[in-house]
């Protein structure tokens, strides 16, 4: 039986690949992953984009609605974490950022066998079991 948690995958990489990626989300530079991605029906999104596309919303549309506004926006300022978040991408299936165990399972190996030091350099799972991610500052 399929586990009701969901999973996400998320991807380091090397600040230059961040960059290729960053100008070209197709990832035509990189033939293995675009190959994977496409098998996959996945996409990559940056999370330091992610981040400042979330600040950018809750500015147009009022911050009161945003529980992570002030945090994400300290993170995105801050020269430490951008450069981390520049570095971080989220992979998409089928345009959502949280997917089945059986998905993770079949992808994580395949983008596992993609590490190198001058382009991924790691591969991460997270659930959204809430006891093992952090939760939102209290107010």
């Amino acid at each position: 039986m399929e586990s009701t948690l969901q999973f996400q995958l998320r991807i380091g990489v090397s600040p230059e690949l961040a960059d290729a990626l960053r100008s070209d989300p197709s990832c035509a530079s990189q033939p293995a992953l675009a190959d994977l991605l496409r098998r996959y029906r996945a996409t990559l999104k940056c999370q330091y984009d992610a981040f400042a596309d979330y600040v950018s919303e809750a500015e147009r549309l009022g911050t009161e609605n945003y529980p992570l506004y002030q945090w994400t926006r300290q993170t995105i300022e801050n020269p430490g974490k951008k450069a981390k978040y520049l570095q971080s991408f989220t992979i998409y299936i089928d345009g959502n950022e949280v997917y089945g165990k059986s998905i993770v399972d079949a992808l994580e190996p395949e983008l596992s066998g993609l590490i190198r030091e001058d382009g991924i350099r790691s591969v991460s799972r997270f659930d959204t079991n809430p006891a093992n991610n952090p939760q939102p500052p209290q107010r």
